[in-house]
């Protein structure tokens, strides 16, 4: 039987709240202009995902359309950050990976801008259904049958780290006071448990593939020529090849679907143990948890309220896999 939907506050596709093309500094408009081919006649930002920096697709006067995103250096440091590494990721990807391809780059002491392949495409749709889904899962298993192992390039110079070594300070979280003040069902009787489970991810996801690790719908595009997209590669990491497919069920899960049934028919879940799909999920429980009683960022007014969303989707759907009543 397919579980009960969670209700969410989270607007769907309008969660960014982002810097717009008429406030880029004239200087940067220019330069995207260039790198273009074209001037921009209208700009269509983009509402979805947590970030405040630019991402929007550009209609220019030859009638051609790109997807650029652009960040201050000194104004979003980290955000800056994360589009080069975005920008190097999508660089070394090997051809099998369906991934928007990337054009162009610019970096100087102020600004990171990088122009991507324009995909007519929409989201998944909320809530899920499971054809949406069976072409998400599709998608996944083509990425971690070309990167596994990964190329060399993509392994070249700082590479990624390990899950385990970017994630090592994470089951720590559920020793946090604050997060055992959230009242779930079963989380007072249960945290100690969940605990240890947490503390077992780094052995329960060890492997040699390169995964995304922020795979939800926002980042997934259905494009209409049939490609499914797997889009803004800012944070990977080596780890085992069904972590990505894992963490796809979760907006999934929470929208009523069965996603037990989905990882047994899916080729790259359908033999993993049981009890490392659980110490993952105990693991991004206690995140979710942590970050959601964390301030809310004026830049991101709805990312407290998902990740306490993930975190109670999380939660239900570990309780119900370890038979906590």
């Amino acid at each position: 039987m397919a579980p009960s939907s969670i209700p969410s506050l989270v607007p769907h596709g309008r969660t960014a709240r982002r810097l717009e093309w008429r406030f880029l500094p004239v200087h940067v408009r220019r330069l995207v202009e260039q790198r273009c081919g074209s001037p921009v006649v209208e700009a269509i930002s983009q509402g979805g995902g947590f970030t405040p920096a630019f991402a929007s697709v550009l209609v220019c006067a030859d009638g051609s359309r790109h997807f650029v995103k652009a960040a201050s250096v000194q104004a979003q440091r980290a955000f800056a950050g994360s589009y080069r590494a975005e920008a190097r990721t999508l660089a070394a990807l090997p051809d099998g990976v369906p991934a928007p391809a990337l054009r162009w780059v610019h970096e100087d002491d102020e600004w990171v801008a990088l122009g991507l392949e324009h995909v007519e495409a929409r989201t998944p749709g909320r809530p899920w259904d499971t054809a949406d889904l069976a072409r998400c899962v599709d998608a996944l298993e083509q990425v971690a049958g070309a990167l596994t192992p990964p190329p060399g390039r993509l392994l070249s110079g700082s590479g990624p780290a390990a899950l385990a070594d970017d994630l090592a300070a994470a089951p720590g979280y559920w020793e946090v006071p604050r997060v055992a003040a959230v009242a779930f069902p079963l989380l007072a009787e249960r945290r100690e448990q969940a605990a240890r489970l947490a503390a077992g991810f780094g052995a329960a996801t060890a492997g040699s593939t390169l995964v995304h690790t922020e795979v939800r719908d926002d980042n997934l595009l259905l494009a209409s020529d049939g490609r499914t997209l797997v889009c803004d590669w800012a944070w990977p990491a080596l780890g085992a090849a069904w972590v990505d497919t894992v963490l796809l069920m979760i907006g999934p899960r929470g929208d009523g679907l069965d996603v037990d049934e989905a990882l047994a028919g899916a080729r790259v879940t359908r033999d993993v143990r049981p009890s490392d799909v659980d110490a993952l999920l105990a693991l991004v429980t206690g995140m979710f948890l942590h970050s959601a009683t964390m301030p809310v960022p004026t830049t991101s007014p709805h990312v407290r309220e998902a990740q306490r969303w993930q975190a109670e989707v999380c939660w239900s759907w570990l309780c119900e896999r370890r038979g906590w009543r």
